[in-house]
């Protein structure tokens, strides 16, 4: 005789039971089997634009006659003088173009200019003669993401392909002003041949912390996420400094061929971790502490007052704070030169700063 079928049934208590033991097993789980979550990463057009760019600029500078690396160099060889790249970065109006206007007057075969625009931004300003045709082709930046170092980037590849007689390259922003006289600057950086074999060094910022705060280092390190950066950048390796630089055509070419510290420093930061993300400050820098250490001054040219920094932007000079003795002040440096450019300054600072321009800022 055949067994009557039996039927399976499972009550509402034991299936409330296990859907309520389910919910914290989902929680603990997910996080170990789910992505994190991460700031938005480079367009992989943007990166594909940029890598044509850079083999273009390496490949014409490989090609190009080679250029004199030292100061004895420019006197006993019969070559084009020496030219300064100023490579601005900016997201708004170059409010401040009619004081370099005043500052390149009578020097425009020493120098080129070139000028990255985020797209997405609104220049209202008609470009003054010198910045009028030197805009570059721009790709989307923004704070807390490796688009700052890709901009910077492609203005130097720009700076490399366009003229063989660029041999510094000096990065500012919108809000940048000089310091000094344009051949104040130019003499330094010529008569600068302190690095081995008698070249020319990079002023640029290198410290192995932040204001004695080894916290805020560590934070910026693990900001990709716990030992994204290995086996590349280690830890010790790791460097800070400011994203405003003046590089070496050596140093340039060094930055814009390399691609084994980029493949790190561009990966998106966790989005809890976004506070800790200014990667601009470290690539550079890390970078060029790897590869040339002695050929860096290891200070910038570029003065910064973070007395009382907000929110990761350095103090905003207003037009009631501009006067002669604050030009002095910031010219002052415990480096080997004074500095050449100083920032921040609101828009409101080029009447007062026009008004000082002949008789303090462009005479020393």
């Amino acid at each position: 005789m055949t067994p009557p079928a039996t039927t399976t049934y499972t009550s509402p208590f034991v299936l409330s039971l296990l859907l309520l033991i389910s919910i914290p097993v989902v929680f603990l789980l997910a996080p170990r089997l789910l992505p994190p979550k991460t700031l938005p990463a480079i367009p992989d057009a943007d990166e594909s634009d940029d890598l044509a760019l850079f083999r273009r600029a390496i490949l014409s500078s490989s090609t190009a006659t080679p250029t004199p690396t030292s100061a004895a160099s420019y006197f006993f060889r019969r070559r084009p003088a020496p030219k300064i790249a100023f490579l601005f970065l900016t997201n708004s109006d170059l409010v401040f173009s009619p004081l370099w206007e005043k500052f390149f007057r009578g020097h425009h075969h020493l120098f080129n200019l070139y000028v990255h625009a985020d797209p997405y931004s609104v220049l209202e300003l008609p470009p003054t003669p010198s910045f009028r045709g030197r805009f570059v082709p721009a790709k989307a930046t923004q704070r807390a993401s490796p688009t700052l170092i890709s901009a910077a980037r492609r203005l130097l590849a720009t700076a490399l392909l366009d003229d063989s007689s660029n041999q510094f390259f000096a990065l500012l922003s919108q809000s940048c002003i000089p310091l000094h006289p344009f051949p104040t600057l130019y003499n330094a950086l010529i008569s600068d041949n302190a690095g081995p074999h008698g070249h020319h060094r990079s002023f640029i910022e290198i410290k192995d912390n932040m204001d004695n705060d080894t916290t805020l280092l560590h934070d910026r390190y693990y900001a990709r996420g716990d030992d994204v950066m290995l086996p590349e950048v280690p830890y010790d390796q790791f460097r800070a400094g400011s994203q405003f630089f003046v590089l070496t055509r050596r140093h340039a070419i060094m930055v814009v061929r390399d691609m084994r510290l980029w493949k790190k420093f561009k990966k998106p930061c966790l989005f809890k971790r976004r506070d800790s993300c200014y990667p601009e400050e470290h690539y550079f820098p890390t970078l060029l502490d790897m590869q040339d250490p002695e050929g860096c001054t290891k200070y910038t040219l570029t003065r910064v007052n973070w007395t009382d920094s907000v929110a990761g932007h350095p103090h905003t000079y207003g037009p009631g704070e501009v006067s002669a003795s604050l030009i002095r002040n910031l010219r002052k440096s415990n480096g080997t030169y004074t500095y050449m450019f100083a920032r921040k300054f609101s828009p409101e600072c080029l009447e007062p700063l026009m008004e000082i321009a002949d008789s303090v800022i462009l005479r020393d």
